[in-house]
């Protein structure tokens, strides 16, 4: 499977918050270290927060913090949140046009391949992917 910019950018984002944790990290400052859109990542913030991953706090002094604690978020959980309605193909989906559909064999395999995906993604969380802090917030810092 390939993760979608959005969940890319999102994982980022999660992972800046744990190393920063517990402080309050901007929009502006993720879009900055990782040279991303700011726009597009308020986007990503929103969904964060809406999904109970964030917590978004406006104004001058804003920004996000993590929501629970890092060992409560697992990855499979943020992917899952994030790719809602990203199907692994077409058929996945709401589209169901494909012309040998019927008699399909392909997509029990695919669906059994991407449950297995999120059960290993859920056996990691995200301070389990954070844990050299130390040398992801040197990283991070520039």
């Amino acid at each position: 499977m390939q993760l979608d910019k959005f969940t890319d950018y999102a994982l980022r984002v999660m992972m800046t918050l744990a190393v920063k944790s517990p402080d309050r990290v901007s929009v502006s400052e993720i879009a900055t270290i990782f040279g991303l859109s700011e726009n597009h990542l308020a986007k990503i913030a929103s969904r964060l927060s809406r999904e109970g991953f964030a917590t978004a706090v406006r104004g001058r002094n804003g920004g996000l913090t993590l929501a629970r604690p890092a060992d409560e978020i697992t990855v499979g959980a943020i992917v899952r949140a994030m790719m809602r309605g990203n199907a692994v193909v077409e058929c996945f989906g709401s589209d169901r046009s494909c012309l040998i559909l019927p008699a399909c064999g392909l997509r029990t395999p695919l669906a059994r391949a991407q449950e297995a995906f999120f059960r290993t993604l859920d056996d990691y969380t995200l301070a389990d992917i954070t844990a050299s802090k130390r040398d992801l917030a040197t990283l991070l810092a520039g």
